[in-house]
C-alpha cells in the first residue's frame, strides 16, 4: 500500500490558535479512520510573516503528540525535502507526498503529519 495523503486547511477562516489546534485534533482523528497515512495541513505562516500563532501551536501541538506516539511524526514545510531524511522515510509510507507541490519549496506554511 503506497499510503493516502489528506490535504486539511486549518486556517481558512482565521481561527484563534485553540480553535486551530481543535481542527488539528479532528482531522488526524479522522484522518486515522479513514486510512489515511499523511495529511498536509496548512496554517499559514502568520499575517506579519513572523511565525504565526496557529503555525507555533499546531507544531507544539504535533510535538505533544509525537512524544504521546498519538502520530508517527511530522514534517515542517521548511524541512520538507528530498534531502530530508524524515521526508525520505515518509515516502515509504505515503508515495503521493513525493508529488506534492510543496516538496522542495521551503514553505514554512504547511507541515506534513505521519499518521
Amino acid at each position: 500500500m503506497s499510503g493516502y495523503l489528506k490535504e486539511v486547511n486549518i486556517k481558512i477562516d482565521m481561527p484563534t490558535a485553540s480553535d486551530a489546534v481543535k481542527r488539528v485534533t479532528y482531522n488526524i482523528r479522522n484522518g486515522k479512520s479513514m486510512g489515511f497515512t499523511a495529511i498536509k495541513i496548512i496554517h499559514g505562516y502568520g499575517s506579519t510573516g513572523k511565525g504565526g500563532k496557529i503555525r507555533t501551536e499546531t507544531r507544539r501541538y504535533l510535538a505533544q503528540q509525537k512524544d504521546k506516539c498519538m502520530i508517527k511524526d511530522f514534517i515542517p514545510g521548511e524541512s520538507f525535502s528530498i534531502f530530508d531524511e524524515t521526508t525520505r522515510s515518509a515516502f515509504m509510507v505515503c508515495d503521493e507526498l513525493r508529488r506534492d507541490s510543496d516538496l522542495d519549496r521551503s514553505n514554512n506554511g504547511v507541515t506534513i503529519v505521519i499518521l
